[in-house]
């Protein structure tokens, strides 16, 4: 990575173009909300309006149908699919040029979308941009970030380990029945086999602190922070003095 616009490229080829290739089967994969996520909804004020940066598949839009958020997604076909999500709105945006009125809103969470940002400075800018949309005086949001102490589960990275890696998502191939065409001798179905695709996606892996550090490095006050499912999150609030 040597300026933005390799930067931006690079994120092109190895994040945005992948989410839009995989949208519906990572849809289908992700449907159940993380306790710490819904706990930080449901305990928001009746009549909160808030945002979900990088919302995926909109799945934590209707945690507490006493709210109303405004998701955003990078991937169109990601986008498209949340939009299903009644009364909610969700648009297309990237996180580092968000069209949202700075100081305004009450919350903001963004799970699992600053560790797709290639360099530090690029990570560090998308957490000031979600700060910034917050209400100075009370708003907070809630950041998940992928960890790099991740020992017992079945990737086994861990710490010490490559902080910027590649992650594959494999898409299964089948075996399809379609009808023979009328050239073809015999009668039936014949099958058709499908073969895996996989897709690689650039992750950084947070190192333990390193969330925190960044938050405090844009002018944010982490609030609470923790470890859950092998992502470090942290409830963040911009300082008073923050522009």
């Amino acid at each position: 990575m040597g300026n933005v616009a390799e930067d931006e490229q690079y994120e092109e080829s190895h994040v945005h173009a992948v989410y839009e290739q995989i949208a519906s089967h990572f849809s289908s994969t992700r449907y159940k909300p993380w306790p710490i996520i819904e706990r930080f909804l449901k305990g928001l004020p009746d009549g909160s309006i808030g945002l979900d940066i990088g919302c995926g598949n909109g799945k934590y839009l209707a945690v507490n149908p006493a709210i109303f958020i405004v998701g955003s997604d990078r991937s169109t076909n990601l986008a498209q699919i949340a939009s299903q999500h009644h009364p909610h709105s969700v648009v297309v945006a990237d996180i580092l040029d968000l069209p949202h009125q700075h100081h305004s809103f009450d919350f903001a969470i963004s799970i699992a979308v600053i560790h797709h940002l290639s360099t530090p400075i690029r990570r560090r800018e998308a957490i000031a941009s979600i700060l910034a949309t917050l209400r100075p005086d009370e708003g907070k949001a809630l950041i998940y970030v992928w960890a790099l102490e991740q020992e017992s589960s079945r990737r086994g990275w861990s710490e010490g380990g490559e902080q910027d890696v590649m992650v594959p998502w494999v898409m299964k191939g089948s075996k399809k029945s379609t009808s023979k065409s009328p050239k073809n001798s015999g009668t039936g179905a014949v099958s058709v086999a499908v073969e895996d695709k996989t897709f690689h996606r650039y992750y950084h892996l947070y190192r333990r602190g390193e969330l925190d550090d960044d938050i405090a490095a844009v002018g944010g006050k982490v609030l609470e922070a923790g470890y859950e499912k092998d992502n470090w999150w942290a409830i963040a609030t911009p300082e008073l003095s923050a522009s």
